[in-house]
Protein backbone atom coordinates (compact mmCIF):
# COMPACT_ATOMS: atom_id res chain seq x y z
CA UNK A 1 0.00 0.00 0.00
CA UNK A 2 1.71 3.29 -0.97
CA UNK A 3 1.36 6.31 0.45
CA UNK A 4 0.17 7.93 -3.22
CA UNK A 5 -2.27 5.62 -4.03
CA UNK A 6 -3.59 6.18 -0.02
CA UNK A 7 -3.88 9.74 -1.27
CA UNK A 8 -5.70 9.12 -4.39
CA UNK A 9 -8.11 6.87 -2.38
CA UNK A 10 -8.56 9.51 0.25
CA UNK A 11 -9.36 11.45 -2.20
CA UNK A 12 -12.29 10.00 -4.01
CA UNK A 13 -13.53 9.20 0.05
CA UNK A 14 -13.32 12.85 -0.09
CA UNK A 15 -15.51 13.48 -2.75
CA UNK A 16 -17.97 11.12 -1.44
CA UNK A 17 -17.84 12.38 1.62
CA UNK A 18 -18.16 15.80 0.44
CA UNK A 19 -21.24 14.66 -1.45
CA UNK A 20 -22.68 13.03 1.31
CA UNK A 21 -22.21 16.36 3.40
CA UNK A 22 -23.27 19.13 0.85
CA UNK A 23 -26.46 16.77 0.31
CA UNK A 24 -27.12 17.26 4.01
CA UNK A 25 -26.63 20.41 3.72
CA UNK A 26 -28.54 21.78 2.07
CA UNK A 27 -31.33 19.28 3.22
CA UNK A 28 -30.97 21.10 6.29
CA UNK A 29 -31.15 24.50 5.14
CA UNK A 30 -34.08 23.31 3.60
CA UNK A 31 -35.74 22.92 6.37
CA UNK A 32 -35.22 26.06 7.90
CA UNK A 33 -31.86 24.84 9.99
CA UNK A 34 -29.46 28.32 10.12
CA UNK A 35 -26.77 27.59 7.93
CA UNK A 36 -24.33 26.99 10.55
CA UNK A 37 -26.30 24.48 12.56
CA UNK A 38 -27.02 22.65 9.09
CA UNK A 39 -23.25 22.75 8.88
CA UNK A 40 -22.39 21.26 11.79
CA UNK A 41 -25.30 18.29 12.10
CA UNK A 42 -24.03 17.77 7.77
CA UNK A 43 -20.48 17.52 9.04
CA UNK A 44 -21.16 15.33 11.92
CA UNK A 45 -23.08 12.31 10.01
CA UNK A 46 -21.15 12.87 6.73
CA UNK A 47 -17.72 12.15 9.54
CA UNK A 48 -19.63 9.14 10.50
CA UNK A 49 -19.74 8.03 7.17
CA UNK A 50 -16.17 9.18 6.01
CA UNK A 51 -14.86 6.83 9.28
CA UNK A 52 -15.98 3.67 8.05
CA UNK A 53 -15.07 4.52 3.94
CA UNK A 54 -11.63 5.66 4.89
CA UNK A 55 -10.63 2.66 7.60
CA UNK A 56 -12.46 -0.20 4.51
CA UNK A 57 -11.01 1.52 1.49
CA UNK A 58 -8.49 4.01 1.96
CA UNK A 59 -6.16 2.87 4.35
CA UNK A 60 -7.66 -0.84 4.58
CA UNK A 61 -7.49 -1.41 8.03
CA UNK A 62 -10.36 -2.40 10.78
CA UNK A 63 -12.46 -0.28 12.54
CA UNK A 64 -11.93 -0.16 15.95
CA UNK A 65 -13.40 1.79 18.94
CA UNK A 66 -10.31 3.36 19.39
CA UNK A 67 -10.17 4.56 16.34
CA UNK A 68 -13.63 5.53 16.14
CA UNK A 69 -13.06 7.97 19.42
CA UNK A 70 -9.87 9.34 17.50
CA UNK A 71 -11.05 9.59 14.22
CA UNK A 72 -12.83 13.28 15.16
CA UNK A 73 -9.68 14.21 15.82
CA UNK A 74 -8.91 14.08 12.01
CA UNK A 75 -11.73 16.33 11.40
CA UNK A 76 -10.96 18.77 14.02
CA UNK A 77 -8.70 20.83 12.29
CA UNK A 78 -10.90 20.03 8.85
CA UNK A 79 -14.20 21.79 11.18
CA UNK A 80 -12.73 24.79 12.06
CA UNK A 81 -11.37 25.34 8.84
CA UNK A 82 -14.60 24.39 7.47
CA UNK A 83 -16.71 26.41 9.69
CA UNK A 84 -14.04 29.52 10.12
CA UNK A 85 -14.40 29.50 5.93
CA UNK A 86 -17.74 28.68 5.82
CA UNK A 87 -18.33 32.68 8.32
CA UNK A 88 -15.70 34.23 6.69
CA UNK A 89 -17.35 33.38 3.02
CA UNK A 90 -20.79 34.36 3.67
CA UNK A 91 -20.75 36.74 6.35
CA UNK A 92 -17.44 38.53 5.06
CA UNK A 93 -16.86 38.01 1.91
CA UNK A 94 -20.85 37.91 0.69
CA UNK A 95 -20.56 34.46 -0.81
CA UNK A 96 -23.86 32.36 -1.11
CA UNK A 97 -24.14 30.17 1.73
CA UNK A 98 -24.89 27.26 -0.62
CA UNK A 99 -21.43 27.84 -2.32
CA UNK A 100 -19.43 28.77 0.55
CA UNK A 101 -19.11 25.30 2.37
CA UNK A 102 -17.21 23.70 -0.83
CA UNK A 103 -14.64 26.50 -1.04
CA UNK A 104 -14.07 26.53 2.40
CA UNK A 105 -13.55 22.32 2.18
CA UNK A 106 -10.74 22.66 -0.12
CA UNK A 107 -8.38 24.11 2.31
CA UNK A 108 -8.76 21.73 4.96
CA UNK A 109 -8.00 18.68 2.64
CA UNK A 110 -4.25 18.34 3.29
CA UNK A 111 -4.16 18.76 6.88
CA UNK A 112 -6.83 16.36 7.38
CA UNK A 113 -4.98 13.74 5.21
CA UNK A 114 -2.20 13.58 7.82
CA UNK A 115 -3.90 13.31 10.69
CA UNK A 116 -6.02 10.73 9.34
CA UNK A 117 -3.12 8.78 8.05
CA UNK A 118 -1.20 9.28 11.53
CA UNK A 119 -4.37 7.83 13.36
CA UNK A 120 -5.93 5.05 11.09
CA UNK A 121 -2.00 3.30 10.88
CA UNK A 122 -1.22 3.49 14.27
CA UNK A 123 -0.28 0.12 15.70
CA UNK A 124 -2.63 -1.40 17.39
CA UNK A 125 -2.05 -3.08 20.98
CA UNK A 126 -3.50 -5.99 22.01
CA UNK A 127 -6.38 -4.33 24.17
CA UNK A 128 -7.32 -2.10 21.30
CA UNK A 129 -7.30 -4.57 18.54
CA UNK A 130 -10.68 -6.29 18.94
CA UNK A 131 -12.82 -4.35 15.55
CA UNK A 132 -15.69 -1.60 16.19
CA UNK A 133 -17.49 -3.96 13.53
CA UNK A 134 -16.84 -7.55 16.10
CA UNK A 135 -17.94 -5.60 19.13
CA UNK A 136 -21.38 -4.22 17.26
CA UNK A 137 -22.13 -7.57 15.74
CA UNK A 138 -21.52 -9.42 19.07
CA UNK A 139 -24.65 -7.58 20.81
Amino acid sequence: MTVRGQIVRFALVGVVNTATYYCFYLLFLAVGLPYVAAHVVAFLLSMTGSFFLNCRFTYRTRPTWRKFLLFPLTNAANFVITTSGVWLLVDVAGFSSRWAPLVAAAAAIPITFVVSRTIMLRPETPRTRDSLIEAVASK
